[in-house]
């Protein structure tokens, strides 16, 4: 076996633990099992581990039925009719209940009316994946009210690059691991790739063959140019608040033409696409979502760094939008909050659990002063986090001061 397979091999063999343990409670419940997330983010490896366990479980391997539909192999099952007739042909070889795994489903014509059949038709358990944010939307949505689960698959964390460069008895420091990790993100392909510069060549690829092409195609966006230049501006400005009217003036302003009713639409396929993900505003007195501006945060570090137009250094909104996936990651729903005039960074919840987070590259007195104090000014219980660059724990009054790399590495942190 050579190195490239052995490490692509050791890859798959990374537990996304992250998602097994939310999606396993849901194995042979009457439910269609439904993956998201970005292309390239690891859906298809998290996939194959989902039928790792059937196996371990004890199913057997012939009533595991698996269709990747980015595979010229199953081009023609594309076709509705086609792709039902092919599965039932396959279900009436297995004996007993069967597990349907179908790879970027949305390749499929109406496919949302034949999973619903083969529910109805077969016993069975489904799991699907897809690369849009809006899979679940409209009509679909109608269709199968109250029949699926959803899981949003994000790119590794630095958790999981850490057991990977374990597994494969790599070298390292906790230092050279985050740097790595903040300068190329966490697509997981990128950590077999032999040097820098295929790294690099991997990123641009999958940034124009894969992201920009398939929003363009799947929307059938003519001003590609505008699309560019609007990524670029949210990417260079990510972690800062934006309305559509204000996006629309700047890029005016730099001689694109455009309209705030284009952004708004164009904002929505990238979010689609999700190489570009909404925090909404929150007002945490108020207890209510403010729709007047909205931040936003790259899908995956690598591909904004590889893409954004300027060269300016912004460290402390990479470390926002690292801790952003990385919440994402942990199953919170991530906002940022508003207090009176101050900002909090992050409010996020997962069921009845909250909490509160301060991001910051290093705690200089006037930062300590302003990360603590605006915490300090929330009249509530719930836990709440200072996270930055620092070594030296600054906890005070109740709020606990993280090293960045340390809670990114302690899943149990928070």
């Amino acid at each position: 076996m050579t190195k490239w397979l052995k490490d692509v091999k050791c890859m798959e063999m990374i537990r996304r633990n992250l998602y097994l343990d939310r999606i396993r409670p849901f194995i042979d419940q009457d439910l269609i099992k439904v993956l998201i997330g970005l292309r390239r983010s690891g859906k298809t490896i998290l996939l194959s581990q989902i039928r790792d366990v059937l196996l371990e479980r004890g199913v057997s391997k012939e009533n595991i039925i698996e269709i990747n539909f980015e595979s010229r192999r199953f081009k023609e099952l594309e076709a509705a009719d086609i792709f039902y007739q092919y599965v039932t042909e396959r279900v009436k070889q297995a004996k007993g209940r069967v597990y349907l795994f179908f790879d970027e489903i949305q390749h499929v014509e109406e496919w949302h009316s034949v999973i619903a059949s083969f529910r109805i038709d077969f016993d069975c358990d489904i799991y699907v994946t897809g690369s849009n944010s809006k899979l679940l939307s409209g009509e679909l949505a109608t269709n199968m009210a109250g029949r699926y689960v959803s899981f949003h698959v994000y790119p590794f964390v630095l958790s999981e690059i850490q057991e990977f460069y374990d597994k494969n008895e790599m070298t390292y420091t906790r230092e050279q691991l985050f740097t790595e990790y903040l300068k190329y993100g966490g697509l997981p392909m990128r950590l077999v790739l032999p040097d820098p510069h295929s790294v690099r060549t991997y990123l641009e690829d999958v940034y124009d063959s894969v992201v920009m092409k398939d929003i363009l195609s799947r929307h059938a966006i003519r001003n590609e140019n505008l699309l560019r230049k609007l990524l670029e501006f949210l990417l260079d400005n990510i972690g800062n608040p934006f309305s559509a009217r204000s996006i629309s003036r700047a890029l005016i302003s730099s001689g694109q033409a455009t309209t705030v009713e284009t952004i708004l639409n164009y904002i929505d396929k990238l979010q689609a696409g999700m190489i570009l993900s909404k925090a909404e505003r929150y007002d945490i007195k108020g207890k209510n979502i403010l729709a007047s501006t909205e931040k936003y945060y790259a899908g995956d570090i690598g591909l904004r760094n590889i893409n954004k137009a300027s060269e300016q250094i912004d460290t402390n909104k990479l470390f926002e939008n690292v801790v952003y996936l990385e919440m994402l990651s942990r199953g919170y729903d991530v906002k940022v909050g508003k207090l009176d005039t101050q900002e909090i960074d992050f409010v996020c919840y997962k069921g009845q659990k909250k909490l509160y987070i301060q991001v910051a590259y290093v705690l200089t007195e006037d930062c300590v002063a302003r990360e603590f104090g605006n915490l300090e000014k929330i009249d509530d219980n719930f836990p709440k986090y200072v996270i930055s660059n620092d070594i030296v724990d600054m906890s005070r009054n109740g709020i606990v001061h993280y090293n960045m790399i340390d809670f990114l590495l302690n899943k149990k942190s928070v």
